[in-house]
């Protein structure tokens, strides 16, 4: 990995975690500095979990998938951008309609996404699984569609949702490790791993060969770690009052994911926002001043990046943004110049942005935490009013 920056290559993200613990706990730094940091290896261990799993989940599968199935990707807030970022890669390998359909819109609205006569798989992501839109969703669903059948994903083995589904002929049910439970408000570790699992499971009659694609991933996110730490830290230091984050395709949600780590991290004192590059021009790239951050996810697809590169151009001609960071799979001589800092991943010949998401949604993760710690909050909690909480379990469902 290479990077065109002139800051000093300190890394805070290793510093926050050697912290003694009583400073750790006084500043509010426990668990989510680790939980970023840990996400490299919990995805091997993700990897071995499904791997255990492989069979059964295959049987499930197979009940439950056709070319006339159709396929939702459930989850609210970061575990909705999960599915949105595992959408195109279950699409491809299952042939058959695959939407990523929030638990939010789906508690309200579940009569119109379940079509009479028509075979349903639900798959429900969830960190907590106690999360109240999640439970409603599976528990109408059951008492109402019967026909539905569930894979539900979760990463706390005591949540409500897995319980509910454990032990059902239409469900199966999949905990990850009590690790990736992030402890932090933040979903990080989660995040990756939820969306590791999604690809492992589209993978599951070739995980040798993902296998390989996975070490990459790790490789790449090692390096992100230790690379992209001084890039965030100079860019908080700076005390941007916006940040827009654009991504295209399968790169969107990751995009999408990092607009809420700087928001939620910061209690919302970072206005983010998130665009696709094509989008940005009709109106929002109105909101570009002199105050933004501007942070790309660039693609490893030819034909996606000439529409990224062109943005970036177009910006720079324009002298928008006060800072503005490339985030690239390989190098391009098309983005030189165009941008205060690029990351470059060194990533495998040919490999798709369709995987990539566990890697870039670091940059934000990182950059969300010092955000945070420069607006003199406390990251693991950092609501100091309690307007948001770790798990939404308190909204009444009718």
């Amino acid at each position: 990995m290479t990077i065109e920056t002139n800051h000093p290559q300190r890394n805070l993200l290793a510093e926050l975690v050697k912290l003694d613990v009583q400073e750790k706990s006084s500043r509010g730094l426990m668990y989510t500095p680790q939980e970023i940091l840990q996400q490299p290896a919990t995805w091997k261990s993700t990897f071995l979990r499904v791997s255990e799993h492989a069979e059964q989940l295959q049987s499930f599968l197979a009940k439950s998938l056709s070319e006339s199935a159709t396929v939702y990707l459930i989850g609210a807030g970061t575990s909705d951008y999960v599915g949105r970022a595992l959408t195109s890669i279950l699409r491809e390998r299952w042939h058959c309609n695959v939407t990523a359909v929030p638990s939010t819109d789906l508690i309200t609205e579940m009569e119109s996404y379940v079509l009479p006569g028509k075979s349903h798989l639900f798959i429900s992501f969830s960190r907590s699984g106690d999360s109240s839109e999640g439970v409603g969703v599976l528990e109408q669903a059951l008492r109402e569609y019967p026909q539905v059948r569930h894979l539900v994903v979760a990463c706390n083995e005591n949540g409500r949702m897995p319980e509910m589904c454990t032990g059902l002929d239409n469900a199966f049910v999949l905990v990850l490790d009590d690790a990736v439970n992030d402890r932090g408000l933040a979903m990080t570790s989660s995040f990756t791993n939820m969306v590791v699992a999604g690809q492992c499971i589209a993978n599951l009659s070739r995980l040798a060969e993902y296998e390989s694609t996975l070490d990459a991933l790790v490789r790449m996110g090692k390096r992100m770690l230790n690379e992209a730490a001084p890039i965030a830290e100079s860019i908080s230091e700076m005390h941007c009052q916006k940040a827009i984050f654009v991504g295209t395709g399968s790169l969107a949600a990751v995009a999408t994911e990092c607009a809420l780590k700087s928001l939620e991290l910061t209690a919302g004192s970072l206005y983010t926002m998130s665009e696709s590059a094509m989008g940005l021009r009709h109106g929002p790239m109105s909101a570009m001043d002199g105050e933004t951050l501007f942070v790309s996810f660039l693609s490893s697809d030819e034909r996606r990046l000439r529409y990224e590169i062109d943005l970036l151009k177009e910006i720079h001609a324009k002298g928008l943004g006060r800072v503005r960071v490339a985030i690239a799979p390989v190098a391009n001589e098309g983005m030189r110049n165009l941008c205060d800092h690029t990351i470059v991943l060194d990533a495998p010949a040919g490999f798709p942005d369709d995987y990539l998401a566990p890697v870039d949604v670091i940059f934000g993760q990182i950059l969300g935490l010092f955000a945070s710690i420069n607006a003199g909050l406390r990251p693991d909690q950092p609501s100091p009013d309690g307007t948001i909480s770790r798990v939404v379990s308190h909204v009444k469902l009718y």
